[in-house]
């Protein structure tokens, strides 16, 4: 939460004398207004991760895209990194849960980038998990070598007169 309240910042200014705390009381209320009233709109709407309805409400077109279980945080961490506005469903009615991403469709540069780096952390994911690691290569040689026939070796020491 600190990273978030940390990213956004809201300037509010007000002419008085004196500064006391029920001038900065009534600066913090009109301030509070108007941003309900959503006329300081870029300051008011929430990025990142949100529900649909709060994604809708902005009114700039919605589109959407299924993810599976297991890559759902990944798609979360590549979409904050650009700043992307989306939401997230979990479909329950399936045996396997399936998710279905909905974001800005004005945001068609950001989506394209994030989808991108999201299918090729994925590919990168499955080549991973294909490949073998060193230490089972290495059990594999040492059972071939075990199977190897071992010669006996004698060593004899002549001695010369």
């Amino acid at each position: 939460m600190n990273g978030d309240v940390s990213r956004e910042a809201v300037q509010l200014a007000f002419r008085s004398s004196k500064v006391t705390a029920a001038v900065l009381l009534r600066a913090l209320r009109v301030g509070y207004r108007l941003c309900k009233n959503k006329i300081i709109e870029k300051s008011c709407h929430p990025v990142g991760q949100q529900s649909v309805k709060k994604l809708i409400r902005q009114g700039q077109g919605v589109s959407s895209m299924d993810v599976s279980d297991e890559s759902i945080r990944t798609f979360k961490r590549i979409a904050n990194k650009y700043g992307m506005d989306f939401a997230i469903v979990k479909d329950k009615t399936g045996d396997n849960p399936k998710y279905t991403i909905f974001f800005k469709a004005k945001d068609a540069d950001a989506i394209s980038q994030v989808m991108k780096e999201y299918s090729a952390k994925l590919v990168k994911k499955k080549q991973r998990a294909e490949k073998p690691s060193v230490l089972e290569k290495l059990r594999h040689f040492k059972a071939f070598i075990a199977q190897l026939p071992q010669k006996a070796l004698h060593k004899r020491r002549e001695r010369a007169r």
